[in-house]
């Protein structure tokens, strides 16, 4: 019996002519996915990280490129986000976050940060922080409206790390408050039961946790007598579309409660069960109310004949999808 023998040449040849068949494929389902337009794309950043003389700086090409590439939809709501800014709109959404555990506000011409809300029982509350103080200073580095971000970046990067703030109180007296970072969660219902027997129930948004906490809520009032229920959504700007359908099925009866159909025609369908809220509903509403909050408010009217108060809402019917990217 005569064994057959391969050359190494043949073998060699076979490879390549494999590798140049993969390759092939590869171009092919690239041009087809892509299109001639998004095959220049990736021809124009193999050029730059190539061909370019100098320090090739590509996590500030990649940005800018989708950016512009997203910007160029003219859609409002489509957007690219960097990195970091990735992490804290996941951060937020998520409803639990490494910080100090308070909301500020700022304005673009003035680098304090006033301190409007302190999560309850969070670091900053703890600290003995108040509403109203004035931050000046982080970790003894005067905020300027160019540092503001990098150092509150600083104050969410690990969790456990101490964090100095220097703070101005309503009289101007100067302080410094030493807080130690944790993961907190926000508390985005809060209630309480209002003259007439009115159980006032606030939502600023639907994030994670946030159906549960309706549900609490709406128990809670129920258990101390009150005879009607106000959701405000001022100011919600909407979130997770299965946080939305939670706290739906928990007002209303049997039956669809939420249609969603995708840009290629599928269509979904959520039922809520049997259980509902059996009180006179109302929804207080304005220009500041998006997306979820906006549903949630159409869908009390539709199926509880729950009146609408304020103002026109938005009008964004759309929710979005993340898509994360090899880049973070």
């Amino acid at each position: 019996m005569r064994r057959k023998r391969f050359s190494l040449l043949a073998l060699l040849l076979t490879a390549a002519l494999t590798l140049a068949l993969t390759l092939g494929a590869v171009a092919l389902t690239a041009w087809l996915r892509l299109g001639r337009g998004g095959f220049a794309v990736l021809r124009g950043l193999d050029l730059m990280r190539n061909q370019f003389v100098g320090d090739y700086p590509e996590d500030q090409v990649t940005d800018a490129a989708l950016t512009a590439a997203v910007e160029a939809l003219g859609d409002r709501w489509s957007l690219y986000l960097p990195p970091g800014e990735y992490d804290l709109s996941q951060a937020v959404m998520e409803n639990t976050y490494v910080g100090v555990g308070l909301v500020y506000s700022a304005t673009p011409d003035s680098p304090e940060l006033t301190v409007e809300e302190l999560t309850p029982g969070g670091p900053a509350q703890r600290a003995g922080l108040a509403v109203g103080e004035r931050i000046v200073a982080i970790d003894g580095q005067t905020l300027s409206v160019e540092n503001r971000q990098e150092l509150l970046e600083g104050t969410r990067a690990q969790e456990g790390r101490e964090v100095s703030l220097t703070v101005l109180d309503a009289a101007g007296a100067r302080r410094e408050v030493r807080i130690r970072t944790a993961r907190t969660e926000n508390r985005v219902v809060a209630y309480e039961l209002m003259p007439g027997g009115v159980g006032y129930v606030r939502i600023t948004g639907f994030v994670t946790g946030s159906a549960a906490q309706v549900a609490a809520a709406v128990d809670a009032l129920e258990a101390q007598g009150a005879r009607s229920l106000l959701f405000d959504v001022r100011g919600n700007p909407g979130g997770y579309a299965g946080e939305l359908v939670g706290a739906l099925d928990r007002l209303l009866g049997e039956g669809p409660i939420f249609r969603a159909r995708t840009g290629g025609g599928r269509e979904e369908v959520a039922q809520a069960d049997a259980r509902r809220v059996d009180l006179p509903m109302a929804v207080l509403i304005d220009a500041q109310s998006y997306s979820a909050a906006e549903i949630f408010a159409a869908q009390l009217r539709e199926s509880a004949q729950a009146p609408l108060v304020g103002e026109r809402t938005c009008g964004k019917g759309y929710y979005q999808q993340m898509f994360p990217l090899p880049n973070g």
